[in-house]
């Protein structure tokens, strides 16, 4: 793919935007991209753990690629928003557990698609943000209903509607941040999260995050059913029979990953 690169090792893909002198934008072909590689990576069961990071110094993703979009008709844009949706739908929906890994900028559609993530891994250099209402624009790639769900209706509504910037400290005791690391570290410090989370049960991990994202929303027995399904989905599965059995002959598990 001529915008991005996929690498698996030990059961971590690596999903790397590779557009450094555009600071990594979003342009359509990133997008088109970016739905081939998580249809791929969705549909290969040796993948234990997806690992979103960028390319080069400055940025993680900088969102949508405005040179691009300057002279759009109406018509063209929302051509282009069919494919948008798609690519951020490709990143949340992954089945299998996602650490992003973020320094410099993350702003926009950048910022979005590393709250798609399950864990979002920063470092000292990072600066978040969804400013699109500075250019006459909403957040389109889940922006509003991400920060939603971190943050809660005020801190969210402080961020979706200044448009600021934040700040990696900030963005870490608001909620945007799970990780903050030392500059230049983001990338390592994300594949130690992602290896030691592929360490697990496949089976499990899947099943888990299930649970974690289908309970948005509900009410607590409805999420405790989302729970329930999840926990039958692995306690009648090989690796849970694998896991006990290595447990109890304290060897490290062969996960049969069914």
């Amino acid at each position: 793919m001529s915008t991005l690169t996929v690498t698996v090792d030990g059961g971590v893909a690596e999903l790397v935007l590779s557009r450094p002198k555009a600071l990594n934008a979003i342009s359509t072909q990133l997008a088109t991209d970016l739905v081939d590689a998580t249809d791929q990576l969705r549909a290969d069961d040796d993948v234990r753990v997806v690992l979103l990071a960028a390319d080069g110094d400055r940025a993680f993703c900088v969102g949508a690629d405005l040179k691009e979009r300057n002279g759009m008709s109406d018509a063209d844009l929302l051509a282009q928003r069919v494919v948008f949706r798609a690519a951020f739908g490709g990143v949340l929906g992954l089945p299998q557990p996602t650490v992003a890994a973020v320094h410099g900028f993350a702003l926009g559609g950048g910022c979005e698609l590393a709250l798609s993530c399950d864990i979002l891994v920063a470092d000292e250099t990072a600066t978040l943000g969804l400013p699109e209402v500075s250019i006459g624009l909403v957040p389109g790639g889940g922006g509003t209903q991400l920060a939603l769900r971190r943050l809660g209706p005020g801190r969210a509504a402080d961020v979706v509607l200044t448009g600021r910037r934040i700040a990696a400290q900030e963005a870490t005791s608001l909620g945007l941040v799970d990780r903050l690391v030392p500059a230049g570290s983001a990338r390592a410090a994300a594949r130690q999260v992602a290896e030691q989370i592929a360490a697990n049960s496949p089976v499990a991990t899947r099943a888990a995050k299930r649970a974690l994202r289908g309970g948005w929303g509900l009410d607590y027995a409805a999420a405790m059913d989302v729970e329930d399904a999840a926990w039958r989905t692995a306690a009648t599965s090989a690796d849970r029979r694998e896991g006990i059995a290595a447990f109890n002959e304290k060897r490290r598990p062969a996960w049969p990953g069914r």
